[in-house]
């Protein structure tokens, strides 16, 4: 079996644990949607579902994480980068009909208390997450544990941004965090650059 199967599979994965969580997506769900030979997760994930489930968050993890700091490194300032990360999550929700939101979250919701890998690969992407966007604040000149605590702030507005605009189905919740989280950064920075002088 090619590694384009497995690819398959944990794409496949990664969708329906945006949509429906990890509790409700079964294998053989997975391998349907995936378009794939009914053994090849046991293949590729011997030891099952858990495995499977954290080769998703992990994946998915980095996938997010590139798609945030291209977001991020393509616009003209750091504040521009935090509007675009916000107003893209919004026009994601739109598109997907409230469908689509983080699937890291959507699991860490459900397996933070009764599954210790789970809940460890889930952190562990929670933490690369914060360690990429605290290295683009500290580079915009904003002190280091000033840039960690924005980055918490910002993921964790983003997450629940996401869960509230789900629950709505509307964007506003995402707007709202959005502009918040636009006004904290830039109060920073303007704090920054006022100690600096």
């Amino acid at each position: 079996m090619s590694t384009n199967t497995k690819e398959r599979i944990v794409d496949a994965g990664a969708t329906l644990f945006r949509r429906q969580g990890y509790t409700a997506t079964g294998v053989k769900q997975i391998v349907t949607e995936a378009e794939a030979p009914f053994s090849s997760p046991y293949h590729f994930f011997p030891n099952g579902k858990d495995e499977l489930a954290a080769e998703i968050i992990r994946s998915s993890g980095l996938m997010f994480q590139q798609l945030v700091e291209f977001v991020f490194d393509s616009s003209p300032d750091i504040l521009t980068g935090v509007q675009n990360c916000f107003a893209g999550a919004a026009e994601t929700l739109r598109q997907t009909n409230y469908a689509d939101a983080c699937p890291i979250a959507t699991v860490a919701l459900e397996v933070a208390s009764t599954n210790e890998p789970l809940r460890k690969a889930t952190a562990d992407v929670f933490e690369s997450w914060i360690k990429s966007a605290t290295a683009r604040f500290t580079a915009a000149g904003i002190p280091g544990q000033t840039s960690r605590e924005l980055a918490i702030s910002l993921i964790g507005a983003l997450e629940g941004a996401f869960l509230l605009s789900r629950a709505a189905r509307s964007t506003e919740p995402m707007d709202i965090a959005g502009a918040t989280t636009t006004a904290t950064v830039q109060a920073a920075l303007i704090g920054s650059s006022s100690s600096g002088s």
